[in-house]
Formats: C-alpha cells, structure tokens, sequence
C-alpha cells in the first residue's frame, strides 16, 4: 500500500514537472476525461503496470461526476424497466466501493413509503426490494424491512399522514460524488499515471495507417501547446463524448442523449427530515431526500437538454417542479423558491433511443470503437465506474503486445491508512469530537472532515496548527494547504466545489473565508492582479448560479 506521502506527486506545485512528463514518452493507454469513469480507468491501467496518461479540460470531477444525487446505488427503479443486469451488478458494486473508502460511501438507509394510488403498493414494494436485495447481494440487517404507518411516521413524521399506509426499508449509501473521483484519480497517480486537469485535447494525431496515435492538447494556465503520445487513447468525457468523436470525424450510429439533473438544497431546519427518502411525485416519477449535515437535498429533474455543456443552470421551472415535489410528500413544509439555499444541475451522457422519454432511457454504458481505433465509452451509473474502467482497460489490455493481467482494483483501497469499515469511521468521528471538545471545533466540522478526507484528516489538522485564526478559519486554510500540495487545487472554484462541496453543503462559510482563502492561493499559485479578479468573477457566477433559478437553459 502507499503511504499517504506519495500524493506529494499530485501537487498543483508541480504543474510544469507534470506537463514535461507528459510529452517525455508514450503511453500504453491515455485517458480523455477526468470524471469518475476517466480517473477509474486510469487506476484500473495504472495498478495492472500499464504506463498512462489522463488528461481534464477543466478539473477532475467537474461535470457529471459532481453532480449526481451523490448516492452509490443500484438502481431500484431499474428493476421496472427490466434491466436486471445493470442492478444486479452496481447492486454488487455498492459493497466493493464501500468497502474500498467506507469514510467516503456510506451506509444509508433509505425509506420508500407506500401511499395511496403510488407507484408502489405493499406487495410491490415487498417483492421488488426483496429482489433488489438478492440481486445486489444484500443480507443480514441491511435486507428491506416492510414498515406500518405507525413505524413509518417514527422514523419520519413530516410524511403525509392521510396518504400513507407503510413504508419499505431499505439498504443505499451515500457519498460524495467529487471526492470520490479525486481518491481515485490521486490513488492512480500513486501507481506512476501522470494525470492533469484544465489541459484542452484540441486534435488527435495519427500514424501512417490513420490510427489515432496522441493527441495535440492545450494546457489553459499556461498556454503552453503540448503532443501526447499513446498506443491507445479512450475518450471518457462524458457530455463531452460526442463532440470528440466529432473531432476524430467518427461521430456516426449511436449517439448521446444528454438530459439535465437538478437539485435543490435547504438548511436543515426548512426541511428537517430525520431518515433519508425516496418518495412518488404526481407525474409518475421518484425523487430523493437527503438529510446531509447542516442541510437537506431533494432531486433529481430528468430533462432532455440541448443547451451549454460549460455553463448548466437551474431553471424556475425546475425548481417548481422539485418544490412541487417536496410539498406533496411533506404537506406541513410549505416550501418557497425562497427557501433554498443552493442548487446543483448537470448532464447524464445517456445513450439515445428512439421514442423513449428521458426517465426511459437505458443508463447501461455502452463502447464505441472508431475505424481509427479510437475508443469511448458513454452511459452507466456512477456506481459502476469500476466496472466500467475493467471492461476499457480489458479491451485496451488484449490490443497491447504486452499482457498486463487482470483488474485488481476491487481490492485497492481508495486512500492510503484507509479506515476499515463503518464502526472506525464512527469512531474516528467521535474521537475527534472528544478531542475538539475543549476547543471550538463544532461536531459538524469533526463529521465532515472524516467523511470527506477519512484519516488524510491528521494532515489537516497538524497544518491548522501553524495558522493563527479561529478554527473555522484555521481549517479552511488547512484544507487548501492540502488541496493545492495533495489534490492538484488550481483555483477557487477546484476548492470550494469539489474539494470542499461548500457551495452545495456550507454555503455561508464561503463569505467568511473567501478572502484569506483567496491570498493564500494567489500565494501559492503565483497569481497576478489579473488572475485574482478573474478567479473571483469565476466563483461569482457559481455563487450566482448556484442561489438563482433562470428563465431557461443556457444555450450553446
């Protein structure tokens, strides 16, 4: 196993060793994409000795793979539509991933009433978990529980009494969709891949046989023109697929259907739910309700979208519908737009099928391989990422001279001094409470820091010794000492939004730490006058995106 000191490697620090590695050889196998199937893919290869590559054209994580319902699940809904393959195997996949990070994805059950003329009725409900549960595996105290009304308003008594007759519950986890594709993509580059974010494929390069061979690509902070040379290249950009395939002049049968993902988020105290829910809305469709420390989020919206893949908004109408939502499962809320604090929206590279609405669409993945070898893949669930990267990384691995063995990654953990199971992680959380006690360090930050950085939190905490703030302060320059030296941290946006999630999850922090944030970067990173005020722009229209709700999509 690695000790946590080799991710000194993934250092923004280093930015210039990392591009002049990049063009110093040729790869086995380059990676276009730094979401979670990307950085997947690049663990999978990396960890089988394969020498690779990755490149991002903004930073790792900042499309789909950090704006997803942010659960690690199989799927239930799936099992109406028939697709018993993909639940049984993200149903599995589940409990690989918990087990390789357990700070990161964790158990969460979840509640789905039974209400009058829902989608579920109590025999429904009881055989579709039960097979939910065989087919993931599920066994022990985790398999469904069938609920009465009574139980069901225990465990969540703002659900609509005169329209509920039980309940089913039953096993999920939740996770942080963002950090759990910055473990992977660090875990890789532990394994010798040389990885980096905001650098733009901007052509492929060929061979004399017209097989894609590299790429031209354009680093965004420096401006500095690179070639990266690969035996084989994969296209994992999700959104993104297509207009690769453009590039590569094989954009032809299949192609993607993107559709559009909203959440909404509340302080806790507007929507206090006590037990996680997954509840019927009047159209037909489901929607979760998470409680996640200081708050609550509900969604998701499944939209067809035509609009910018780079800037994704939340419309009124959105909004509305999700509102709309809540108020019918939770009669006695009366939820407002004014109520929400924050939003997320983003895109499902899904595969297009004619004549089905977008909640139809099939979320299995599927590999297209173009004449001129170039490989991408599109679809799938966050869930299956690992599954996913095997199947690439096979096929890449039976085209090399060279055989490089099978996927192993169903054993590595995804961070060095990994915390084993869910009772460590609970009591690491509540050590650190019993050591905060006597300081000013609230309970939530003591849960956050393990569930986002697991025992990586030491480092933290040792470096929030050497600032002289308040605690809240004194962490959050902790935390990005530890992002720009440990997680490629190249802007306030990489920080606040996927490092931290506090746009989602601490909005109001972000006011109270934006500045000495801001020039303990620029001091880092060696920004001008000019950067600073971009940067700042920049995270203005995130604040703005992520607080306001628009009269329609952003067009391209």
């Amino acid at each position: 196993m690695f000790d946590s000191k080799t991710t000194t490697s993934f250092s923004a620090l280093k930015r210039q060793d990392h591009l002049n590695e990049l063009q110093a050889e040729e790869f086995d196998l380059l990676v276009i994409g730094g979401g979670a199937t990307g950085c997947g893919i690049a663990l999978d290869a990396a960890s089988r000795g394969m020498k690779t590559a990755l490149l991002e054209k903004v930073d790792f994580a900042a499309g789909t793979s950090s704006k997803s319902t942010k659960l690690i699940h199989g799927g239930l809904r799936y099992l109406k539509q028939f697709e018993v393959g993909l639940v049984r195997e993200t149903g599995k996949e589940r409990a690989i991933v918990h087990r390789l990070a357990p700070h990161l994805v964790l158990p969460e059950k979840m509640l789905l009433p039974i209400t009058t003329n829902g989608t579920y009725g109590k025999w429904s409900a009881s055989i579709g978990v039960m097979v939910y549960d065989l087919l993931a595996g599920v066994g022990g105290k985790d398999r469904r529980q069938m609920l009465d009304k009574k139980r069901t308003l225990e465990l969540e008594p703002l659900l609509d009494e005169s329209q509920l007759e039980g309940s089913c519950l039953y096993a999920e986890y939740r996770t942080d969709d963002a950090r759990l594709t910055i473990e992977l993509i660090k875990q890789a580059t532990a394994y010798g891949a040389k990885a980096i974010n905001y650098c733009t494929v901007k052509a492929f390069t060929y061979d004399d046989h017209k097989k894609v061979n590299g790429v031209q690509c354009l680093d965004e902070l420096s401006g500095q023109s690179l070639v990266v040379k690969a035996k084989h290249v994969v296209s994992a950009g999700g959104p993104w697929v297509d207009q690769l395939r453009t590039l590569n002049g094989s954009k032809n049968g299949k192609q993607l259907h993107l559709t559009k993902g909203v959440h909404i988020v509340f302080p806790h105290h507007k929507l206090p739910l006590q037990h996680s829910v997954y509840f019927d809305v009047p159209d037909g469709r489901m929607i979760f309700a998470i409680p996640r420390g200081k708050i609550t989020y509900v969604g998701t919206t499944d939209t067809s979208y035509k609009g910018s893949l780079d800037n994704i908004v939340a419309t009124k109408e959105d909004a509305n519908y999700l509102l709309e939502a809540i108020n019918h499962a939770f009669p006695s809320i009366d939820l407002q737009l004014s109520d929400i604090s924050s939003n997320w929206a983003g895109l499902r590279p899904l595969i297009h099928e004619e004549g089905k609405s977008p909640s139809e669409l099939s979320r299995k993945d599927e590999i297209f391989e173009s004449p001129s070898d170039l490989i991408s893949i599109a679809g799938g669930k966050l869930t299956g990422y690992r599954r996913m990267a095997e199947r690439i990384v096979d096929l890449v691995n039976s085209r090399l001279d060279e055989s490089f063995g099978d996927c192993k990654t169903d054993k590595i953990p995804l961070v060095s001094h990994s915390l084993e199971n869910s009772e460590q992680v609970n009591e690491y959380i509540n050590q650190l409470k019993r050591h905060a006690s006597s300081k000013s360090m609230s309970d939530y930050y003591c849960w956050y820091l393990v569930t986002t950085y697991g025992k990586q939190t030491e480092v933290i905490l040792e470096k929030m010794k050497s600032f002289d703030d308040p605690d809240d302060l004194a962490l959050a320059r902790a935390e990005l000492w530890y992002g720009v030296h440990h997680e490629m941290v190249n802007s306030l946006e990489d920080f606040f939004v996927r490092r931290t999630g506090r746009l989602y999850f601490d909005l109001e922090s972000i006011a109270q730490v934006r500045e000495s944030l801001t020039h303990d970067l620029s001091k880092y990173l060696n920004w001008d006058s000019t950067r600073i005020e971009d940067e700042n722009k920049k995270l203005n229209l995130l604040i703005s995106n992520a607080t306001n709700y628009y009269e329609s999509d952003v067009l391209v």
